[in-house]
């Protein structure tokens, strides 16, 4: 931790509205899988699977530590706006039509693909650092490229596929190759796109 004197008060309180919102929106996803889901072991692995928790736990966990007095570089507070961003942008544009949750599940489902991306974007625009370079733009696709690694493992042992453009067992390997392709090309742009206007509100 570094700096923990100097870590505004009013970063502090917004950063832990943001975890606030997205822990509650975890904890709403968990209890929606109820007890038929299996045990609670059972139910947190289930939820392990997908990047769309595990990035909001990571938003959840690093505005708690801001909170704490922790001050977030630059490159990091980035880079978690680029995956949560892009956990709004893949749901809205491609999964959304999918699905119909309702009761809890709805309001699980809204606090982590709408709520917690725009609640973190607001704090990362008006009191996160935003010196950011471009050379960040390689240590922000770790995350995205690491999960995805992380899931096509998973499901080719287990069968268990998140995302529908990434199920192997029904697209092939060649086809979910693309997909990552693709999904890494769209990020490297938006890191781009966010190292632009961190660039102008820094100024």
């Amino acid at each position: 931790m570094q700096d923990r004197a100097r870590t505004p008060v009013p970063e502090r309180l917004a950063a832990l509205a943001v975890a606030t919102l997205a822990l509650a929106a975890l904890r709403a996803q968990f209890d929606a899988m109820g007890p038929d889901a299996g045990s609670a072991g059972v139910r947190l692995w289930a939820m392990a699977g997908y990047f769309t928790i595990l990035t909001n736990a990571l938003v959840a966990g690093h505005m708690l530590l801001v909170a704490l007095h922790w001050r977030i570089s630059a490159a990091r507070a980035a880079g978690l706006l680029l995956s949560i961003v892009m956990v709004a942008l893949v749901y809205h544009t491609l999964l959304a039509r999918l699905w119909q949750p309702d009761g809890l599940l709805a309001w699980a489902d809204l606090g982590l693909h709408t709520g917690v991306p725009l609640a973190y974007a607001l704090w990362w625009a008006v009191l996160a650092p935003k010196d950011v370079r471009t050379g960040d733009l390689k240590w922000w696709l770790v995350w995205p490229l690491g999960y995805g690694a992380y899931a096509l493992i998973r499901g080719a042992l287990t069968g268990f596929w998140p995302y529908p453009f990434l199920n192997a067992d029904a697209l092939g390997w060649p086809r979910v190759a693309v997909h990552l392709v693709l999904l890494a090309g769209v990020f490297a742009l938006g890191g781009l796109a966010i190292r632009r206007v961190a660039g102008r509100l820094a100024r």
